[in-house]
């Protein structure tokens, strides 16, 4: 029977959180916006335009969206060449696709930003398909996301097992009816992830690989 292993990207696999509260709080200051950088940081993981209603409210001018999510790309652009893996990441794919797990990504990233979270993992052979932004209607912490991944997979929820770094990981993924696995790697504290509904938490992609025999990939 297949089973599909499910992974967000940033601050999952690849150690980006940072970048994108340093990038976001930089996008928000050029368009007059005073946003604390903590705020920010809970709420990476949101697509774009939902992280910005988060962040500035519905009662927002939402013409400047466009604009903010265009500035906090390009600042954020000025790092693909060198964005940082967490340790062990792509061992960690090649080792489950090893034991017959079809790796799926789901990730609001997409077009180029994809491309150079791709080259960070080095993993390009133990995954199977990718799940972008561009490919729902709603990102996290609605399920789309996750039930597109399995589509992709041609996996059931009951046979899948998903892997996220913040609250919105886990709300999507318990949506969705699969097991959640969560990593301290982001920057979340482990009690808001347990909270969001986290199965397991671990400290990292290496923490993970070194636990995989008594973790819920078991």
């Amino acid at each position: 029977m297949e089973r599909a292993a499910v992974f967000d990207v940033d601050g999952t696999l690849v150690d980006t959180n940072h970048l994108h509260v340093a990038t976001w709080w930089e996008a928000f200051r050029q368009a007059g916006h005073r946003v604390p950088m903590h705020a920010i940081h809970r709420a990476v993981g949101l697509a774009s335009t939902d992280l910005i209603g988060h962040l500035l409210g519905e009662d927002r001018d939402t013409d400047q969206d466009e604009r903010l999510s265009a500035a906090h790309k390009a600042l954020y652009g000025q790092y693909f060449d060198r964005l940082p893996a967490l340790p062990d990441a792509g061992e960690l794919l090649r080792r489950l696709a090893g034991d017959g797990w079809k790796v799926v990504l789901a990730t609001s990233a997409g077009g180029p930003e994809l491309e150079a979270l791709r080259r960070a993992i080095d993993a390009d052979d133990a995954i199977a398909a990718t799940a972008s932004a561009d490919d729902v209607d709603a990102g996290k912490p609605a399920p789309e996301p996750v039930e597109h991944a399995l589509e992709l997979a041609g996996v059931p929820a009951e046979r899948a097992v998903f892997v996220g770094d913040t609250v919105w990981d886990m709300r999507a993924g318990g949506r969705a009816g699969v097991r959640c696995v969560a990593v301290l790697c982001g920057g979340l504290p482990r009690a808001d992830l347990v909270e969001a509904g986290a199965d397991a938490v671990y400290a990292d992609p290496a923490a993970l690989l070194a636990s995989l025999e008594e973790s819920p990939f078991a």
